[in-house]
């Protein structure tokens, strides 16, 4: 495949996922602006990026911080995610690369990003585990309180909002059951926490796009259905 035949497969792919957003959302009475469309390019090269940019694309996500350090300079240009598990010894070089990191998911990672951010701005979503996976990461719901007021109380950092990791098995009411739960936490932590301004719902993928929107997110992480399969890589 051509590199233009690449971008306007791309351009395409990109033009059919904001569709499905605003088909759902028009559907759920809202709107389509309140919805921020991150797309995960994880393992996929900056060329393929760079088409995603020219197709509009302006929110990018990555799962690995050392992948993301090779290729954001490359890419040039976009606001970048990191949408996957934040090892402690990579916390420092998150600060510096990404708008938002999605997956803060202790009370030890918290204070690590508070202690390395060197006074810059950090803003944080909490990775809140609703499924129990073990492979999908995120804090116990048990848990959520005690984090949230550590990064309120203790911390510069700036709480956004909640991400989570819809059922493996996708299932409509399953996906809104979890995704609405996450909604009722997260208005539960904006009363708790006036200060912090925490509104963002970080959740749906691909294939639980509509019960996510449908739920209130506000913010969608799509890989497949915007750059297609991925192939595997080595990395962490």
């Amino acid at each position: 495949m051509t590199q233009v035949d690449a971008a306007a497969e791309i351009a395409a792919r990109v033009a059919m996922v904001r569709a499905r957003i605003a088909e759902v959302c028009h559907e759920a009475r809202r709107s389509p602006d309140s919805v921020a469309l991150v797309a995960v390019c994880k393992t996929f090269d900056a060329d393929t990026v760079r088409h995603g940019l020219a197709a509009g694309l302006r929110d990018l996500g990555e799962n690995r911080v050392q992948e993301a350090q090779a290729k954001i300079p490359q890419v040039g240009g976009g606001r970048w995610h990191l949408v996957g598990h934040l090892q402690r010894n990579k916390a420092r070089i998150a600060t510096q690369l990404f708008s938002l990191i999605h997956s803060v998911d202790s009370v030890r990672l918290a204070r690590r990003l508070e202690a390395v951010r060197d006074g810059r701005p950090c803003d944080v979503l909490i990775q809140v585990n609703l499924t129990g996976a073990q492979t999908q990461g995120g804090i116990e719901p048990s848990g959520l309180s005690e984090l949230a007021s550590v990064l309120d109380r203790e911390t510069g950092l700036t709480l956004r909002g909640l991400m989570t990791i819809g059922p493996m098995e996708v299932d409509v009411a399953a996906s809104r059951a979890c995704f609405r739960r996450l909604r009722e936490m997260r208005d539960e932590l904006r009363v708790r926490l006036p200060n912090q301004p925490i509104a963002q719902l970080s959740m749906g993928m691909t294939d639980d796009l509509d019960p996510a929107l449908m739920e209130g997110a506000t913010i969608v992480r799509i890989g497949r259905a915007i750059f297609g399969a991925r192939s595997p890589v080595s990395g962490s």
